[in-house]
C-alpha cells in the first residue's frame, strides 16, 4: 500500500505527476491517463486572514519581542520559569462570532495580538491587533500541475473574494473588528487606527485594501476530497484513491470542506481514522458524553 500525505498542495500534484487527475488536462501536458478522476486539484479552500491595527499610548504591548539582541533572554527565562515571550504564541485571546443574523455558525475568527506584525520588515509597527480570518469561505480554487517535472512549481489559484458572499464576510467583518477594538476598554491605551486607517471606510475601500493586503492562513484543504460523487477522488470508506488499487492519500487534501478551526488537530483525527480504515481495524465503539452541568463541571 502507497500511502500518499503531500498534503493540500503535493498530494495533488504527485497525483497528476503519475497521471490520475483530469484526463483532458494530463493529455494536454503529455501524461499517460492511469485514472480520469476530474477532482484532483479542484475545491481548493483556504483561510483567509487580515489584521486591523492600532497604535499604542502606553506601553503594554510586547514589542520588545522585535528586538533581536532580547531573544537569548527570552529562551533563557523560558528555560528556566518557563514564562516570558518566549512562552507566547502571541495572539492572547480571541473567540468566534457570526458576521450576521442570518446564518447559524460562527464564520469569522477573530484573534488579539498586544503587538502589531505584518510581513513587511520595513514598516515599523508598533501597538497592538485583531487578526480577521475568513473560516467558512465560499471560494474554491485549484491546484495544477504545469509541467511533467515534478521539481517545476505548480500553479496555485485560491479565487479569493470572487463570490459576493466572501466579499459580503470581508466588509461586516472589518466592521465587527473596527467595534471591538472602539471599545471603551481600549480608550486609556488606544492610539488610534494606524492599518489600514481611516482612509479605508466604503465598501469599495475595504474590498480594495483587503484585495492587496489579506494573506493566508497556511491552511489549504479539500483537492483531493473523499466523496463518491463524480468530483471525489478518496473513499471514504477505505482511504483509496477511486480506481487505484494499493493507493490512499491521507491528508487535508481528502477533507470535503475546509475545517471551521486550524487544520492541524483535524488532520491528526483525519490520520488515526484512516490508519484504522488502511489497517482494518475495528473502529472504537462511539461515546457519548453526558453534557457538564454545574455540578459536574470541573473545579476552575
Amino acid at each position: 500500500e502507497v500511502i500518499v500525505c503531500g498534503g493540500a498542495f503535493n498530494s495533488p500534484q504527485l497525483l497528476q505527476l503519475s497521471g490520475i487527475g483530469n484526463a483532458a488536462e494530463l493529455a494536454a501536458l503529455g501524461i499517460p491517463v492511469v485514472a480520469d478522476l476530474p477532482g484532483v486539484g479542484e475545491h481548493l479552500q483556504d483561510h483567509m486572514v487580515a489584521k486591523i491595527q492600532h497604535s499604542a499610548t502606553q506601553p503594554v504591548t510586547i514589542d520588545s519581542i522585535r528586538d533581536k539582541w532580547r531573544w537569548p533572554l527570552f529562551g533563557l527565562q523560558w528555560l528556566v520559569t518557563r514564562r516570558g515571550l518566549a512562552a507566547t504564541n502571541i495572539y492572547e485571546g480571541g473567540g468566534l462570532v457570526r458576521t450576521h443574523s442570518e446564518i447559524t455558525y460562527p464564520d469569522l475568527l477573530l484573534g488579539f495580538a498586544p503587538l502589531a506584525m505584518r510581513f513587511d520588515p520595513h514598516i515599523p509597527d508598533r501597538g497592538y491587533q485583531l487578526m480577521m480570518a475568513s473560516m467558512r469561505p465560499e471560494a474554491r480554487g485549484t491546484v495544477k500541475i504545469t509541467s511533467t517535472d515534478p521539481r517545476k512549481q505548480h500553479a496555485l489559484k485560491f479565487n479569493y473574494l470572487s463570490n459576493d458572499v466572501d466579499r459580503r464576510f470581508w466588509v461586516d467583518a472589518v466592521h465587527i473588528a473596527r467595534d471591538v477594538l472602539n471599545q471603551p476598554a481600549f480608550t486609556d491605551v488606544d492610539g488610534g487606527e494606524t492599518w489600514p486607517g481611516p482612509g479605508v471606510d466604503t465598501d469599495e475601500e475595504i474590498l480594495d485594501w483587503i484585495a492587496r493586503t489579506a494573506q493566508s492562513n497556511m491552511h489549504p484543504s479539500s483537492t483531493a476530497r473523499l466523496g463518491t460523487d463524480g468530483e471525489s477522488v478518496v473513499d471514504p470508506l477505505t482511504m483509496g484513491v477511486h480506481g487505484i488499487e494499493g493507493l490512499a492519500v491521507a491528508d487535508a487534501s481528502v477533507m470535503p470542506l475546509c475545517p471551521n478551526s486550524a487544520t492541524h488537530a483535524p488532520t491528526m483525527m483525519l490520520a488515526e481514522k484512516a490508519a484504522d480504515l488502511i489497517l482494518g481495524n475495528s473502529p472504537l465503539p462511539p461515546r457519548r458524553p453526558t453534557p457538564a452541568t454545574p455540578e459536574t463541571a470541573p473545579a476552575a
